[in-house]
Formats: structure tokens, sequence, C-alpha cells
């Protein structure tokens, strides 16, 4: 009897907590972004009434498959026999929020899931049932999986048997660790996604030798200490995105890019952005241009005493290598060996789930909120991209910090992932106007920057391009297209992974696989088709690209910098420990 009274009083805490850490957590939303996300289901729900008026049979039939699929679920829990069972469906087999042998193994939780199962494909089948354009489609299918995902079950302390379970063994103590867990998260302004005092830049991360030997308000350039004896002669600068911060690709030792470049001979150098404050809200697309790439390519050059340069960017900071070398070549000038460009789009006319933020409306919005603030805030964008994948990156870690009180392991990337930077409004909306909504980037003489008319048929510099194949922000076909794109030679890579874990692949564990050669002028699809699957790491594929542009190898530098651009601090800088509290 008293066990049974102490089981009962911990579902009671179990309810009462679970009630605590839902308001608490929808509290956490500034009103500005529960205002935004009542607006887009409203107008989801009318777009949805209205189309129903157009009733089809295909609409009706999804109806009847589930009211059928439903009573057949309530006929085989009432009737339920362990030898002959078969479910009447199964999460897809990525997910992984179903996990616990329970969720198949205990009949009340095997119903729960199966009908929120049942009843998130009705949804979708509904969607897909309804005669909308493409565009509409997109939109209200982005926002109905937001909700699918918000109301899993896994997401509430009262139907999800891992949280029971462990708020019985910890007598309720499990979850009144995790709505301290959120309070503390509240307070931070986001949700911890992974041991932060288990990491800090200079000490574990970006711990790569090396030295800050030029400055100016926007950027510091870094140039590395070489580890070979013989380097090639071309240098390798690398421009990597602003919207989070470069040691992306200088983590750990273990997985560091910058280090596997120095290892392989490459004298190499990366541009470390600044965390843009409320001062700088002027700052444009043509500034990180000129007072960023163009700037340090100019350095590199005169340091290294090379007159050509092979460069790389990353994400944002390949569109706006692309930008750069358009200027070079309305310019005439020709003193780029070599573009990596890392899952970059200069094609946007699929941007994939982003689309869903990006219209003529929502552009102008923008435009007008943030003219006054200065700044993009860096915690909003990594808010947006979390509900781009808000399984994996929201709801897991409310399911792990909140319900059951833990706190979640040391890993780099993801600390590198809340490491967020806020971007400059002019840039900000000039970007998402001209490439996101206009796509004007692609487009011959559209766009006149830094006087010149653009035109990336004009690029004849040789181009790797390395797409990922689950990349929700830079979708791999969108990538594609910059074969078709750039006038010069192209060598396209497909990654496995997405668009940050399968960049940082270290050649050393060699893991994953990618696809090279396929045939191009075609398609991307057929691309895909004709093209051979290679197991390990696209690193060690791209070496043997780069060494064919790297000239010869001559004795490594042993000072860095040069009489004009000397010392200023040790790498990693100032600028890149700057962050957003």
């Amino acid at each position: 009897m008293d066990a049974t009274k102490e089981i009962t009083d911990v579902y009671k805490t179990l309810l009462e907590e679970n009630e605590k850490w839902f308001q608490a957590f929808m509290s956490s939303y500034s009103k500005e972004q529960q205002e935004y996300w009542t607006k887009q289901l409203q107008q989801t729900l009318e777009q949805i009434g209205v189309n129903l008026t157009k009733i089809q049979n295909q609409w009706i039939n999804v109806q009847m498959q589930f009211f059928q699929d439903q009573l057949t679920l309530w006929n085989s829990f009432i009737t339920r026999n362990s030898e002959k069972y078969v479910p009447v469906i199964t999460p897809d087999k990525n997910d992984k929020r179903f996990t616990d042998p329970q969720w198949s193994e205990n009949p009340i939780f095997d119903f729960i899931k199966q009908s929120y199962l049942l009843s998130s494909r009705w949804l979708l089948d509904t969607i897909n049932s309804i005669d909308l354009t493409p565009e509409q489609r997109r939109k209200i299918t982005f926002f109905v999986k937001q909700y699918i995902d918000a109301m899993s079950p896994t997401n509430f302390a009262a139907t999800n048997p891992e949280v029971i379970r462990l708020a019985i063994e910890t007598n309720g103590q499990s979850l009144i660790d995790g709505l301290k867990n959120l309070m503390k998260d509240i307070e931070k302004g986001r949700i911890t996604m992974t041991d932060e005092n288990a990491f800090e830049v200079g000490k574990n991360l970006a711990i790569t030798p090396g030295a800050v030997i030029y400055e100016n308000e926007l950027m510091q350039l870094i140039q590395y200490s070489p580890t070979t004896e013989k380097v090639y002669e071309i240098p390798l600068l690398i421009i990597p995105p602003w919207i989070n911060k470069y040691y992306i690709l200088d983590l750990q030792p273990e997985n560091s890019f910058v280090r596997h470049c120095l290892d392989n001979g490459f004298t190499t150098f990366i541009i470390s952005w600044r965390n843009i404050p409320e001062t700088m809200g002027h700052i444009s697309w043509e500034d990180y241009m000129d007072k960023g790439a163009l700037t340090a390519m100019d350095i590199v050059r005169k340091i290294t005493k090379s007159d050509k340069i092979n460069t790389l960017g990353f994400c944002i900071g390949g569109t706006l290598l692309g930008s750069v070398l358009a200027v070079l070549a309305a310019q005439g000038k020709d003193y780029v060996e070599s573009a990596t460009f890392l899952t970059t789009m200069l094609d946007f006319s699929d941007t994939g789930d982003v689309s869903v933020y990006v219209d003529e409306a929502q552009v102008e919005r923008k435009e007008i909120e943030l003219a006054e603030k200065g700044i993009m805030s860096g915690k909003t964008m990594s808010d947006t991209f979390s509900q781009l994948r808000a399984n994996d990156l929201i709801w897991s870690y409310v399911v792990n910090n909140y319900l059951k009180g833990k706190t979640p392991p040391p890993f780099d990337l993801l600390y590198w992932n809340s490491d967020s930077t806020n971007l400059p409004v002019k840039m900000y909306t000039y970007y998402l106007r001209n490439m996101y909504l206009e796509n004007n980037l692609r487009k011959p003489a559209c766009l006149r920057l830094l006087n010149q008319p653009i035109d990336l048929s004009k690029i004849t510099t040789p181009s790797y391009i390395l797409a990922t194949a689950e990349d929700h922000i830079a979708p791999w076909k969108t990538c594609f297209v910059s074969t078709e794109l750039l006038g010069g030679e192209t060598e396209f890579v497909l990654g496995a992974s997405g668009h940050v874990a399968g960049v940082v692949n270290p050649a050393k564990k060699n893991k994953r696989h990618y696809n090279i050669n396929g045939e191009k002028g075609k398609g991307a699809e057929h691309w895909l088709k004709t093209s051979q699957k290679v197991e390990g790491s696209w690193w060690n594929h791209w070496t043997q690209w780069l060494s064919a542009h790297g000239g010869d190898k001559i004795p490594a530098r042993t000072t860095l910098g040069n009489e004009e651009y000397t010392f200023i601090e040790a790498a990693p800088g100032r600028y890149v420990k700057e962050r957003i509290r």
C-alpha cells in the first residue's frame, strides 16, 4: 500500500512539474516570436480551409484510410496477442524518439505511439491531397511538421515511459533537476546542447599555433605556423561564414581542418570575422568583400610573395567568394589559382525549408523591424536554423535536459553551434533580398558590386564544389547548380551527412563516404546516378585536388607575417572570443 501511494505521489509530482516546465518553456519565446508563429498557424489553417472546399476523391480517401487505421489500431489494442501482434504503423528507421523498449512492449505506450504516428501521417497526407501551389504546400507542410514534432508524446512527462521510469527511480528529483535546467536556459536565452564548461576557445578549441598579423573593424587575419619542412609555394586563404565563428574549421586537433591543411604542406591563412556590435549595423555586403576577402587576399600575397593564391569559402563565405571572384573577373585580374566552395549556394532557386521564412512580406517586415536595431540577433538566427531540424536540435534536448534532468555530454561541434554571432542589418537584409528572395547573384549583370557588373559565368577559376547529401541549409542539388553557373572547370563532390557534420569529417578517422566523377551538364540527379561512391573522408580527395594547384614545394617560412604585417596577438585572437551574452 505504501509503495502504491509513493508511486501515486511521484506521478502527481510528474504532472505538476511537467505543467511548470511546459509553461516556462513556452514563455521563453519572445512576444514577437509567439505572435509570428500564431499568425503563421492562422494563415496555414485558413489556407487549408479554403482548399478543402475543393474536395476531391483523394482527400476523401485519406480521411477514410485514417479512420480505418485508427479502428484497426483500437481493435489490435483490445485483442493484443504478443505472438501474432503486428503494429499498424512503425516509426521511420531514423526516428530516434521511440527507441525505449517500453514504446513497443507496453500496450498503452505502444498505442499512444502508433496513434500519434497515424495522426501525423494523416495530417501530412491531407495536405498532399489538397490543391496547393508548390510554395503553399512547402510552407503549410513545414509549419504542420513543426506542430507534429512539438506534439510528440515523447515531449511530455506523462506520456514518456523513460521520463516516468526515471522520475520513479529518483523520487521525482529528475523532474525537479529538469525544471532547474530549464530556468537556467531561460536566463541564458537558449537551449543547452552540450556541457559548455568542457570547452574554451583558445584552450581546447581553436588551438592550432599561429598569429593574428592584421586586423580592421571587420576581421582579423590569422596566419598559422607550418607543420612541415616544405610547403607548396601557393598559399591558401580560408573564408569562413560569419554566421557562427571560424573555429568550426579548427575545433580540436583530431578534427581540425586547418591542421589537416598544414600537415599536408599548405601555408594557411584564415579570416576571423568580428561579432558585430550594434554600432556597426551599417556594414554592407560590399564591406565584407572589400575590407574582408579582398583585403585578406592582398595581404596573403604580400606576405608569401606569391603571385597566385588558393581560396576556400564555406557557406555564406563561399557566396562571398563567388561575389569577389566575379568582381576580379570583371576587373581582368587573374591571381586566384583555385576556389573551393563548401556547402555554398550561388544559385538560390531552391533553398529548402529555409524558404518558408523568406517571402516579400517577411523580408519587408525584417527591413523595417531591424532598421533601428543595427544588428540581426545571432540567437534569433540560431533558433531559426534549429527549427529546421526541431527533433534533433530542440525537442531531444527538451526531453534530455528538462524532463530527465540531465546535462548533455561534451560535444565540440554543438558548443560551436551555440556560439552564435550578430549580423549587421545592412548586410543581412541585402543578402536576404538579393540572394534568397530575388536570386540576383546568378543573373548576369543584375548586381553591381564594387562598381563592377557581376557575371558568374566570367569566372574561369578552377573550382572544387562540395555539397552534402543531408544538408538542410544549402540543399545539395542547389549547390550543384554552381557547376552550370561558373565558367571555369569544376569538380563536384557530394559528401555524406549534413551542412556542418558533412564538412567536418576528419581524414584520420576516414568515416562516411562521398561521391565523385558523375557526368555534369544533365542535372543533379543524372550526376548522382553516374557518379562513383568512395568510402572515407572527402578531405583526402580535396587534398589531392588542391595539391595540383599548389605549385612547387619550397622551404616553409620560419616567421609569420612580414615587415608590414607583424604579430598582433597569438591565434585565435580577440574577435573569436567575443560571445553573445
